[in-house]
């Protein structure tokens, strides 16, 4: 169940709030009514010791007080708000408060503060409704709407709703295992989005995959008893303000085994259902630029299937030729997100764009290197278009570390018997993989995002919570709204 979120003219008395106070406070504003003089001084002691979050509690309300971090920069400030947001979120729970008001008396010009509060809230509270069957597991959260006062403006609220229900669909759809979502499942949750917000869906089945010869995608497919997709949503409104596309593609490996190459289990196959997570990420944020209005057209790619070791699964030593008619020698069948992803940066170039992004949970080096923590990317991008980026994934703290995509990186690749291999070398795995999906990317700025860090995690951590994350949803949104 999401929040609602609305704005409120203002403060109704004895109603639970929590109020943004500014870097540095020593004392309450005058203005801040319903607060006795024993109270008032209890806050202003917590603020002599430079808490940061501060609780008092009127038995039949409660009000909370948040304040703002010293940070050299704004986007870290609204990053501290959010994580306080989540330590708030523990305290509304356990009170069980239905509906909280927020209001901000820090001084800051803009929303940003109040909307950061707001966001780490509603991130922190998503739960995945799962499959357990008994009634505490299904009783629906108790905060169910939050009201703003003053700060931030309905339109506001409304678009940070909108791109919060694109993080939650994405969360949703990497957390179903794949028993609840094969690749046609898939398609047809990507579908279903697109009809509810107002983009266009179209599906290729395997016999249209086989008469385009996409042969990354079918040949990862040939050890599933079930068949591949490939998902087309197009995001195209009146007035859109560019006059060629961009195009975001996402690997759609809905469970990967490794194939013959097989994956250890603990830690390793046994998270695999979101192998899916860029696949989930591009259905995020179509899903959430729909529902906003946002005057931009955008297209999604998914190429979907899972990749397991039966019946006629490809096998290392195989060479695959393409969509594009490259040929690639498999040496590895657990390097197969690649391998999907190749055909369908091929098929974007038909749409002339004027942009492209993969994203993908593709290689372990990509989380070894930075951890958690941050997404790799790299590509053919402009340093303007790189620097847009990552200004975005700061502001909305989905950082974007850029990685060299040097040419000696492409003797990594080299075969013997085909134009290349899928699996390069030991070292800076992460690049090599890069490179290849390079060899497809032609024709267009193009940027790789390596989400294998951050996209599902296995303990919780702050308001991205534990599972999917749904990350970059957040991250292109932004970066699109931007290049209006």
């Amino acid at each position: 169940m999401s929040i609602q979120l609305a704005t409120a003219a203002e403060l109704p008395q004895h109603a639970t709030a929590v109020f943004l106070l500014p870097a540095g406070t020593k004392e309450l504003p005058q203005s801040l009514q319903d607060l006795h003089a024993t109270a008032r001084q209890y806050v202003a002691d917590q603020l002599a010791a430079d808490s940061k979050l501060i609780t008092v509690n009127h038995f039949s309300h409660q009000h909370y007080f948040v304040v703002a971090a010293d940070k050299p920069t704004s986007d870290l400030v609204a990053e501290a708000v959010r994580k306080s947001a989540h330590q708030l979120h523990a305290q509304l729970k356990a009170a069980k408060v239905a509906e909280l008001y927020v209001q901000d008396l820090s001084g800051h010009a803009s929303a940003a503060l109040t909307l950061a509060l707001v966001e780490g809230l509603a991130l922190t509270a998503y739960q995945f409704e799962g499959y357990k069957t008994d009634e505490k597991s299904k009783e629906a959260a108790k905060l169910t709407r939050i009201a703003v006062v003053g700060g931030a403006s309905d339109k506001e609220l409304q678009e940070l709703d909108g791109v919060l229900q694109g993080v939650f669909l994405a969360r949703d759809l990497v957390n179903a295992p794949l028993n609840k979502l094969n690749a046609v499942q898939f398609a047809e949750r990507m579908a279903a989005a697109g009809e509810e917000v107002g983009y266009h869906t179209e599906i290729l089945d395997l016999v249209r995959i086989e008469a385009l010869r996409m042969g990354g995608l079918l040949a990862v497919n040939q050890g599933s008893p079930e068949p591949p997709t490939f998902t087309i949503m197009e995001w195209k409104p009146e007035g859109a303000t560019n006059s060629k596309p961009y195009v975001l593609v996402g690997k759609g490996v809905v469970f990967d085994t490794g194939g013959l190459s097989l994956k250890p289990t603990p830690a390793s196959m046994d998270m695999m259902k979101c192998d899916m997570a860029g696949g989930a990420a591009v259905t995020g944020v179509l899903y959430a630029l729909a529902k906003n209005n946002v005057p931009l057209h955008v297209i999604g790619l998914v190429p979907a299937t899972d990749n397991r070791p039966g019946g006629l699964a490809f096998a290392p030593g195989d060479v695959l030729t393409m969509y594009s008619g490259l040929t690639v020698e498999v040496l590895n069948t657990d390097a197969e997100g690649r391998l999907i992803l190749a055909d369908a940066l091929a098929f974007a170039k038909k749409y002339e764009p004027e942009m492209v992004f993969d994203i993908a949970t593709l290689t372990g080096s990509a989380a070894r290197a930075i951890g958690k923590e941050g997404i790799v990317a790299m590509g053919t991008a402009t340093e303007d278009q790189m620097a847009a980026l990552k200004k975005a994934g700061n502001r909305v703290h989905e950082r974007v570390v850029e990685f060299p995509m040097w040419e000696e990186y492409a003797d990594h690749i080299k075969s013997d018997i085909a134009d290349i291999n899928n699996l390069g070398k030991a070292e800076a795995g992460a690049i090599s993989a890069g490179k290849f999906l390079e060899r497809f990317a032609v024709g267009y700025p193009w940027v790789h995002l390596d989400i294998a860090g951050p996209a599902f995690l296995t303990a919780p951590d702050s308001y991205r919570g534990k599972g999917g994350t749904g990350t970059t949803v957040r991250l292109l949104y932004d970066f699109l709204k931007s290049q209006q």
